[in-house]
């Protein structure tokens, strides 16, 4: 699927900020069955960027602004062929082991129902990948996507026990249940193209990997009940939200501020037309 996505995030401060530092990692890369073909970062402002990867592997864009400004508009836009590999996720960059991704963090640590919910799933399928899948629909069934309900730093606890949120939380609780089953898995961020024709959305996407012995990383998405396919764009990976986040920072200069994120991912025109 040859792919174009559009995603600009604005900010506004109710005093001028006296200096912004901006951490993106919006930006994707390579392996098989994602391959980008044109990538590109515009902040509308006098700035500095700098780039580097970071531990997990993905490509970090670092943004300082100085000030005075009182408002900061950031577009992101490329272009990006995808095929279907089932969710398997192949000769993507791997700088740590899986066995790191079994450590629980304060967004994805399990309560005890999670670790019920996992024991419970166990003894229906005790194959692994078996067990993922229905692990993936198990989740999917039992929370309502629901936004507006939760915030960036609600845990998978609360999500759970609430039995609604949005992709984030999702794969909070997926990361939660996988890991209390001794099952190493990671968070996702990225974006997915909507075969509903809802080219507009007011986020990216989240999902999971988990990891499979004879098959390695395999993309999980609970909160649609499937495994990844030539819909997703994967851009970074952590041990949840905080380590791959779209965007992150801090400001210096007081005041309020509003943000705003929209996102466009549709099919290019030259595939519409095939």
């Amino acid at each position: 699927m040859h792919l174009t996505i559009d995603y600009r995030t604005d900010y506004r401060f109710t005093h001028p900020q006296q200096r912004i530092i901006q951490s993106l990692r919006v930006t994707p890369t390579s392996h098989a069955g994602q391959t980008v073909v044109d990538w590109s970062i515009d902040v509308e402002c006098d700035a500095r960027l700098r780039s580097h990867v970071d531990g997990y592997g993905n490509k970090v864009t670092m943004i300082y602004i100085p000030g005075p400004v009182d408002h900061l508009s950031i577009a992101v836009s490329g272009e990006v062929f995808t095929e279907d590999t089932a969710g398997v996720v192949r000769d993507a960059a791997e700088p740590l082991p899986p066995e790191l991704f079994l450590r629980s963090t304060p967004l994805s640590a399990p309560s005890p129902a999670i670790v019920a919910f996992a024991r419970r799933a166990a003894e229906v399928d005790r194959d692994k990948l078996a067990w993922l899948h229905l692990l993936n629909h198990e989740i999917h069934r039992r929370l309502a996507f629901d936004p507006g309900k939760t915030e960036v730093d609600t845990d998978a606890a609360t999500a759970f026990a609430a039995g609604h949120g949005v992709c984030q939380d999702f794969a909070h609780v997926f990361l939660a249940t996988a890991r209390a089953a001794g099952t190493p898995a990671r968070y996702v961020s990225g974006h997915l193209f909507r075969r509903d024709g809802a080219a507009r959305q007011p986020a990216a996407h989240a999902w999971v990997e988990a990891w499979v012995d004879h098959l390695g990383w395999v993309a999980f998405d609970p909160t649609n009940g499937i495994c990844a396919d030539d819909a997703y764009i994967r851009v970074a990976t952590g041990l949840d939200y905080a380590q791959a986040a779209p965007l992150s920072g801090a400001r210096t200069g007081g005041g309020e501020e509003r943000l705003t994120v929209d996102v466009h991912v549709t099919m290019a025109q030259s595939q519409q037309q095939n």
